[in-house]
């Protein structure tokens, strides 16, 4: 079993940081916003705004594009959306 380490507040600005960056992506592309609500232990609460809160598309932007831009930086995230 792998012990939980709280993240650091390093990590934490850094993946606060991460997610304004695709927030911007996801404003300039698609007219929404990606929100960060919380860090708790290796999960990342975000969620989403403006266009992006109501697509159908939104668990793909979720997994896809946020989750999958984080796990690049942080392997060992889960992202999950909140609402």
């Amino acid at each position: 079993m792998t012990p939980h380490i709280e993240p650091s507040s390093n990590m934490e600005e850094e993946i606060a940081s991460l997610i304004e960056q695709i927030s911007a992506c996801v404003e300039q592309f698609h007219y929404g916003s990606v929100e960060l609500v919380e860090i708790e232990n290796n999960v990342i609460k975000v969620r989403l705004g403006g266009a992006c809160a109501e697509c159908g598309h939104s668990t793909q932007t979720i997994q896809g594009w946020v989750a999958g831009t984080i796990r690049q930086f942080f392997p060992d995230a889960e992202v999950v959306e909140v609402e």
